[in-house]
């Protein structure tokens, strides 16, 4: 029930942002829906350390806990923006990436790993949550991408109606996603290079086979090809917003592929 409470208000915050697009975002629509996520936030905090002190391990290895974390870190990201008034209304498109999360944290349930770990301690913890940081940041540019490419589409069919009028400026939707790719890459990057640094010290190798491994790489690949797509002149804005779009959706087709066939162990998703 503990984490039922946070997924409830994050779908009811998510509910409210679309009424707010609906009837337009005049009035306290906005604040009640900014209040209800941050709400949220705080359900879901009490969730995670009830669980720390429950099971005395951070809720950072096990599938269900791992996805649950990733929620939050999503909602402590949005949160970040409720107050920059136009930033926040990315919320309609990030929020629905943070219930799915949550959502299947829950029927999963959110237990504590069966597996004994080698590599744990506060190495571990800034190892899974420079990655969690590193995959919200890319979910953070996505969300910003499928708004700017329907903020386009309006603009470009001169259509100025709710769509318009409730999603923020282009240029907003780009420095968004701009701050979020390159706070995500640095994130990954450094993720990536304090967990190799510890295998091969310990275990003499990359531990490339990994699925985690080949995921983390995968979506490292992605970074790049998504910052790659905004150098250049032209439109590298909406090639950017474009190739943000697509590329979070590989990441999230590369890892159920591998999930499915690869399998693993379940640590750290």
């Amino acid at each position: 029930m503990t984490h039922l409470l946070p997924l409830f208000l994050y779908t009811g915050a998510f509910i409210l942002w679309v009424r707010c697009l609906v009837r337009g975002s005049q009035g306290r629509g906005p604040l009640a829906a900014s209040i209800l996520t941050a709400a949220g936030l705080l359900a879901h905090a009490v969730a995670l350390a009830h669980f720390w002190l429950q099971y005395g391990e951070l809720p950072l290895v096990g599938f269900g806990a791992a996805l649950s974390s990733l929620a939050f870190v999503g909602a402590l990201a949005l949160t970040v923006m409720l107050p920059l008034r136009e930033m926040s209304r990315v919320a309609i498109a990030l929020l629905p990436f943070i219930i799915a999360l949550q959502g299947i944290a829950v029927l999963l349930g959110v237990e504590p790993t069966p597996l004994a770990l080698d590599f744990e301690g506060a190495g571990f913890v800034l190892h899974v949550s420079l990655a969690f940081l590193g995959y919200q940041g890319l979910a953070v540019a996505f969300a910003a991408g499928v708004l700017y490419l329907i903020q386009h589409h309006e603009l470009k069919a001169k259509r100025l109606g709710r769509f318009f009028h409730f999603i923020p400026p282009l240029a907003t939707l780009d420095r968004l996603a701009r701050i979020g790719l390159w706070a995500g890459f640095a994130c990954l990057t450094l993720a990536l290079a304090f967990g190799w640094a510890w295998t091969v010290e310990n275990r003499g190798s990359l531990a490339m086979g990994d699925p985690k491994v080949v995921w983390a790489i995968l979506s490292w690949l992605v970074f790049v090809g998504i910052l790659g797509a905004r150098v250049g002149g032209g439109r590298n804005d909406y090639r950017g917003a474009l190739a943000a779009v697509i590329g979070f959706g590989g990441v999230i087709c590369s890892y159920l592929v591998l999930r499915l066939t690869v399998g693993g162990d379940g640590l750290f998703l």
